[in-house]
């Protein structure tokens, strides 16, 4: 009974020592497994880097190379898409810039030239008013010459002595003639029309060649206003124009200028000029 016992012991301990060895040598079989693993991948990742140093014939490197090409020539063609587009954007406002230069450039030239035509229609129209109405005031400006008789001189008779009386001065008459060629102005008046004053009128008689006139009337221009005998005057005002034959033309200041004032004829639209001077001898 004691015998059997003890071989029972000894083949626990027996079992217990292999399960140990066993233990141990799995372990070392672990070891070795994964020094041999690790020594393979080492192995694996020089020969990837010979090849990748020798000549990039690495399958990795050549498939991420193939990707990275598509990229680069993706992009490129994208460039060129967009090169394309902003070509045809530049040419397209190129093209509608210029149209647009070319219609600017032909309004304005129309119109500098519809301008020039009105300015010169306007000149036009001014000299023939100015004609008008030195041939409406012509009667006064024709200086009729005196008939004189020459009588033979008798033998006996003296030598008649040259006439020393002073000529008229042919600047100052022909100037008399100028100022008043114009037609005279009146200053608004009406008792039924509280704008309208008492008609102003020139002087249309003209002075001998000796005479000068003495008496003067005070007219000037400030900010373009006229200023006539106490009273003023501005643009757009009615007024009378009232001939030598007291004839009497409705009128409108059209523009007052820095030494003489436009108006325009109400019936026909018409513009004449009146000079400061002429005002400044005129009589009312």
């Amino acid at each position: 009974m004691a015998g059997n016992t003890h071989m029972h012991i000894t083949n626990e301990d027996t079992e217990d020592a292999s399960e140990t060895d066993l233990a141990k040598h799995d372990e070392d079989d672990y070891v070795e497994i994964k020094e041999q693993m690790y020594q393979d991948k080492l192995a694996s990742l020089k020969r990837q880097l010979l090849q990748l140093q020798e000549g990039g014939t690495l399958q990795e490197y050549q498939k991420r190379m193939k990707k990275l090409d598509q990229q680069y020539r993706e992009r490129l063609r994208n460039a060129d898409l967009f090169l394309q587009l902003e070509r045809e954007q530049v040419e397209r406002n190129y093209i509608k810039e210029k149209k647009a230069a070319v219609k600017e450039f032909d309004d304005k030239k129309v119109e500098l030239k519809e301008n020039l035509i009105a300015e010169l229609e306007e000149k036009k129209k001014m000299i023939e008013n100015e004609k008008l109405t030195m041939e409406l005031t012509g009667d006064s400006m024709e200086v009729k010459p005196i008939m004189t008789r020459k009588l033979r001189r008798r033998p006996n008779d003296p030598v008649p002595i040259p006439d020393k009386r002073r000529k008229p001065a042919p600047d100052i008459l022909v100037e008399w003639m100028l100022k008043s060629a114009a037609l005279t102005y009146e200053r608004l008046t009406s008792s039924s029309h509280p704008n309208v004053q008492p008609p102003l009128r020139l002087q249309n008689t003209f002075p001998t060649p000796l005479e000068v006139p003495t008496q003067r009337y005070e007219a000037r221009i400030e900010e373009g206003k006229l200023y006539y005998d106490k009273r003023w005057y501005h643009k757009s005002q009615a007024i009378y124009l009232e001939s030598k034959e007291n004839t009497k033309i409705s009128c409108v200041i059209s523009s007052v200028g820095t030494n003489e004032i436009w108006v325009r004829k109400t019936s026909d639209s018409t513009k004449m000029r009146i000079y400061l001077g002429q005002l400044q001898r005129g009589r009312s």
